[in-house]
């Protein structure tokens, strides 16, 4: 084990804040296995790159020889946190929460080491708190700490309604830290009310209180949110390669960067080199390999390369496009011939499409959406600039 100077300094790197620093060196110090916790609510079947930044950290401190215990909040994800939210989060049912925890539980050890990794579910402890326990745990905390909280305020200074249930979710989620006694939380930096929840409680019941590391939100494919399914600007780390490879060629330069800081084992020193001594395109296709590799393999990566290389940069029709079989002299208006084929899901989406330039066959700009299409020979048809398909007579 590293010495408790050495490791803070690791630890620091790619951190926004650490509440207390002094107290984490302390801990440190004190030469024992300190307990990590991180909790991720299963509210979607399948975990992003956005949540990789947590998972990164959580497999430093593994490899530094402390314990991580990867929390699915089950329970939490039925309430709903309402971090971020300008109005009350639909609740989940059981059974979705439960599908998506699977996939969680799935995905995780693409990023964490499995011996080293405790999993465990908030459903297990808070369950059985009952009412008397959730009244004694609200008994903890005042009303008008939950108004210091950024959303709530302005939510309650805007007349928009705030449930009493939303209150219990930082309470509940404090109460997990309580019940792992965790040393040291992370989160991003949108959870910080609710860890520093999780620090008061830990006191109230007579607990040193957990250090909270906040960690950077990572942008999503639009450049603006933060990356979420609920926004459809993510990279879901399950995502097929050609697919992966493509999303995040699409990001921007500038963004690049920030990807390679918070995605990748690279230090700001390596980064800031390639900056200097790489062109855009180049270092754009290294990170897509790097992410491709680490999620799937470096052979899958290989081939995703090639095949961004092949579609996009040599504007090569992919051999493997999909190929869709109609009878010989079928005929249609292009804009009816992609709905109808499933290409697009409504005739207005066609039309808008063709009528952007969105629509080429055999290498040709379809210009009008009422162009009658004849199939009699075998068609190489590409939708967007991503979208691919071969039209075979039969």
């Amino acid at each position: 084990m590293l010495s408790p100077e050495e490791q803070l300094r690791l630890i620091k790197e790619g951190t926004v804040e650490i509440i207390e620093e002094e107290e984490l060196h302390k801990k440190l110090k004190e030469g024992r296995p300190l307990r990590i916790k991180a909790g991720f609510d299963p509210t979607a079947p399948d975990l992003h790159l956005g949540h990789t930044v947590l998972l990164q950290k959580l497999r430093q401190f593994q490899q530094l020889g402390h314990e991580v215990y990867f929390l699915i909040g089950d329970f939490t994800a039925m309430i709903g946190d309402p971090t971020g939210r300008s109005q009350v989060r639909p609740p989940l049912s059981k059974e979705e929460v439960l599908e998506n925890a699977k996939t969680y539980e799935e995905q995780v050890f693409k990023v964490l080491i499995p011996e080293k990794t405790r999993i465990v579910f908030n459903s297990s402890w808070l369950s059985s708190l009952g009412t008397e326990g959730i009244i004694k745990l609200a008994a903890k905390y005042t009303v008008a700490r939950m108004l210091e909280r950024d959303d709530f305020s302005q939510r309650f200074k805007e007349g928009i309604p705030i449930y009493i249930h939303e209150f219990i979710y930082p309470l509940l989620q404090g109460y997990d830290s309580v019940f792992l006694r965790a040393d040291v939380e992370l989160g991003g930096t949108d959870q910080k009310f609710n860890l520093l929840v999780g620090r008061d409680l830990q006191r109230a019941y007579g607990q040193e209180p957990q250090v909270c590391i906040t960690l950077p939100l990572l942008v999503g494919l639009d450049g603006v949110r933060k990356m979420s399914k609920s926004y459809g600007n993510y990279i879901g780390i399950k995502e097929e390669p050609n697919q992966m490879f493509g999303k995040i060629m699409s990001i921007s330069d500038e963004l690049m960067w920030e990807y390679y800081l918070l995605l990748t084992d690279y230090t700001k020193e390596e980064v800031e080199k390639f900056k200097i001594n790489m062109h855009p395109m180049e270092a754009k296709k290294m990170l897509a390999h790097y992410i491709v590799s680490r999620y799937h393999s470096k052979e899958e990566a290989d081939k995703a390369l090639e095949f961004f290389e092949k579609t996009f940069s040599k504007r090569e029709f992919p051999q493997d496009a999909p190929v869709i079989k109609v009878e010989r002299g079928y005929r249609k208006k292009a804009y009816e011939l992609l709905v109808e084929l499933g290409i697009e899901a409504t005739k207005n989406s066609a039309r808008r499409l063709i009528e952007g330039g969105g629509l080429k066959i055999n290498g040709k700009k379809v210009e009008d959406a009422n162009q009658e299409i004849e199939i009699v020979e075998d068609l190489k048809v590409q939708v967007g600039k991503k979208k691919f398909f071969r039209i075979i007579p039969i």
